[in-house]
């Protein structure tokens, strides 16, 4: 049930993969990514928000968050910042690392996947692939604050190929053979990595964890939020969520309250905002038909409901999803992580 849900979520906040790089490095070697939002102008200047991956295509590393202990990566390992931290790769533990700033630099006439050769030269050699994911965190995104800093996927054990290890090969073939619709297809796998991810992450989670995946894999939230979400216009009432739960409506108020963190009324209304902020961010529909559309029987109250939560009436909001894009990125030279 939950799945539609998350479904509608990465829909809605426009999900889009980036840029890939492809890095074959010789131990000893040390690589520091800055925080995405430092970097999101030069790789993706049109999103909000800026999530970086890398996967590990050969050999092992180290990588993690700045400051913090770093985990050994191996072959078909892929680890995942969704919060846009700055962080570090490297050959082994404890090494520092320069930022190169020129590395986020598209060559003139580069394809999507970028080929760079770094390192001492030593015995052991790594792959990493590494990109880019897009979205939006306005006005309204349950899903990215309540993800953590650091997601370690480890590769599946077995002697078959697994998912990551088909991914890794896609990425490789359609960057190399260009054929027409490549860059497409590299922006959709990067996606699809992308929930594959999110999904292993629900399913790992422990029990007494909370928030808006813990009530995706609550089976009784779940079916409340399902029901939002297959019906965002209708007028759902707190008795009629509760049926759909099977739960009484006391009940159903205070679990949704304390796993998800809002009360489920105030979770519908959130979800129809940000619904509409991406109907009218399409510029197809008149603010009326949106309003009608995600269960409104007023313009006027949706504009008062969607000016409360975002900060900018409909219209104003339009208006800022469709300027350009793009700040010229402003980095001290010499920054160096830890």
């Amino acid at each position: 049930m939950g799945a539609d849900a998350l479904s509608d979520v990465l829909r809605t906040v426009r999900l889009t993969g980036a840029v890939y790089f492809d890095y074959h490095l010789t131990s000893p070697w040390s690589a520091g990514a800055p925080a995405a939002r430092v970097v999101a102008p030069l790789v993706m200047p049109e999103a909000e928000h800026v999530i970086e991956f890398h996967v590990i295509a050969k050999g092992t590393c180290w990588g993690g968050l700045v400051g913090e202990a770093p985990r050994r990566l191996e072959a078909g390992d892929i680890i995942v910042f969704p919060q846009g931290d700055a962080h570090v790769l490297s050959s082994a533990p404890g090494m520092h690392a320069e930022l190169d700033w020129a590395q986020y630099q598209r060559p003139e006439g580069v394809h999507r996947l970028f080929v760079q050769e770094k390192g001492g030269g030593g015995k052991e050699r790594v792959q990493l692939i590494c990109g880019f994911l897009g979205c939006d965190l306005r006005p309204f995104n349950p899903l990215f604050a309540g993800l953590p800093r650091m997601i370690h996927l480890a590769s599946r054990a077995g002697p078959e190929p697994g998912w990551l290890d088909h991914f890794i090969a896609a990425v490789i073939e359609e960057s190399s053979r260009k054929r027409p619709g490549g860059e497409n297809v590299l922006a959709r796998l990067a996606e699809l990595m992308f929930v594959e991810v999110v999904r292993r992450y629900l399913e790992a989670m422990s029990p007494d964890h909370t928030g808006w995946l813990a009530g995706l894999r609550d089976r009784a939230i779940g079916r409340a939020m399902a029901a939002m979400h297959a019906r965002p216009a209708h007028a759902w009432s707190l008795d009629e969520l509760a049926k759909e739960a099977g739960l009484s409506r006391s009940a159903l108020a205070e679990r949704f309250a304390q796993v998800v963190g809002v009360p489920p009324m105030q979770y519908l209304a959130q979800w129809r905002i940000q619904l509409a902020a991406s109907l009218i961010s399409g510029g197809t529909l008149s603010i009326g038909a949106v309003a009608t559309q995600v269960g409104y029987e007023s313009e006027a109250a949706f504009n008062r409901a969607f000016k409360r939560l975002v900060g900018l009436a409909p219209g104003a909001w339009r208006k800022t999803r469709t300027l350009p894009s793009g700040v010229p990125l402003q980095a001290e030279t010499g920054e160096t992580v830890m």
